[in-house]
């Protein structure tokens, strides 16, 4: 179960979604969103998070917008998802994002280091959370606009475990490999997937990929217990 807090903006009030670990405390994850919002495939890995130990934050980045909602039956999902995403303000949602991890750091619940996750949209947008801020660690699943963001690769410097599909349909292996050639640093760890497409965590089954999904949490787990010391 999760409930609300809110983080102040300078026009509003972020809601953040928390969930909290058996224990009421411990070390902190901020998950960030892929396009479709905080929709019940983020929530259950918010719950996963909590369940092995960690005080989790997920803000809800669309606020400004209404909470859109994106009908995962529809044939036009993705693009309903890409417009949603369009319409926000990228350094707007990097500050929100990053105060929003600011609050995680300093909640009475969080007896630990902090670490943001984050999904395709919410991949690219922790790359840049982490070079302008100070997580503990970072965990990216396919971000979609690392990219582009290339030339912040040298302002990251928190530990970071990146995921890739090299079936990804948006990012073809070439771009993978240049994303990985990018982050050469001592504190990147790199995995690709073969045959998995983007995405490949979301269990629609437009996206899911189950041996890379499965073998990807297992690795961030790990990554996460190592980095924050959770018990």
């Amino acid at each position: 179960m999760s409930d609300l807090v809110f983080v102040p903006r300078p026009d509003g009030e972020l809601p953040v979604r928390r969930w909290l670990p058996a224990p009421g405390t411990g070390p902190g994850v901020l998950v960030l969103q892929e396009i479709f919002g905080v929709s019940p495939y983020i929530e259950q890995r918010c719950a996963d998070l909590a369940a092995a130990g960690y005080v989790v934050y997920a803000p809800e980045l669309y606020f400004r917008l209404g909470l859109p909602t994106f009908d995962e039956e529809a044939p036009d999902y993705v693009q309903q998802g890409i417009a949603g995403s369009q319409r926000l303000d990228w350094e707007q949602t990097t500050a929100d994002a990053s105060a929003a991890l600011d609050a995680l750091r300093a909640a009475p619940e969080v007896t630990g280091k902090v670490a943001v996750l984050g999904f395709c949209f919410g991949g690219g947008l922790g790359f840049q959370v982490a070079a302008v801020n100070t997580p503990d660690a970072l965990v990216s699943y396919y971000g979609s606009a690392i990219p582009g963001l290339l030339d912040l690769a040298s302002q990251v410097r928190c530990p970071s475990l990146h995921h890739w599909g090299l079936g990804d349909s948006f990012f073809p292996p070439e771009v993978v490999e240049q994303v990985r050639t990018a982050l050469t640093s001592e504190r990147v760890t790199f995995h690709t997937y073969p045959g998995a497409e983007h995405a490949f965590d979301n269990p629609h089954p437009m996206f899911f990929h189950a041996e890379a999904s499965a073998l990807a949490w297992t690795r961030t787990l790990a990554f996460l217990a190592e980095r924050l010391r959770a018990s």
